[in-house]
């Protein structure tokens, strides 16, 4: 069985956008990503809030999964420019490998989850990174950014 994962970023959406979008395409669970999941920047998406208005809008699970995420130091390189989107790359890939994050995980955990980070497109992004090596790993995953 191919396992459906999805990816979206909440950044350049509306919270009504956000949540039926999710629903539309059947996301069961949303694996947020982030390493700052209360920030006031993050709007609908704070942590408690987002578990909240996932449950009782949509009836959808929610997990924070730091293993996901990158090092506060290396997000940071980024942002600042001291590293380039390929030398991120590469240091977050060796970051989930050294963290086998395919074995914290399991695919069928996974089937119709919804990997969330803030970035609106995933063309520069970690969460479609972890997918991409999740699918390398595993071979049947099919991704889906929303």
């Amino acid at each position: 069985m191919k396992i459906k994962l999805f990816t979206i970023g909440f950044t350049q959406k509306t919270a009504q956008n956000f949540f039926e979008t999710l629903a539309k395409v059947g996301v069961k669970k949303v694996i947020d990503t982030r390493i700052n999941n209360t920030s006031q920047l993050s709007g609908f998406a704070k942590k408690n809030d987002l578990q909240y208005f996932l449950k009782s809008l949509q009836g959808i699970n929610y997990d924070h999964t730091l293993s996901l995420a990158p090092t506060k130091e290396l997000l940071s390189q980024y942002r600042k420019k001291e590293i380039s989107w390929e030398d991120y790359e590469n240091k977050f890939y060796q970051l989930i490998s050294d963290r086998a994050i395919e074995k914290q995980l399991s695919p069928d955990s996974l089937h119709c989850s919804c990997l969330l980070c803030s970035e609106a497109k995933p063309h520069y992004c970690h969460r479609r990174l972890v997918a991409e090596y999740l699918q390398q790993k595993w071979g049947n995953l099919e991704i889906c950014h929303l």
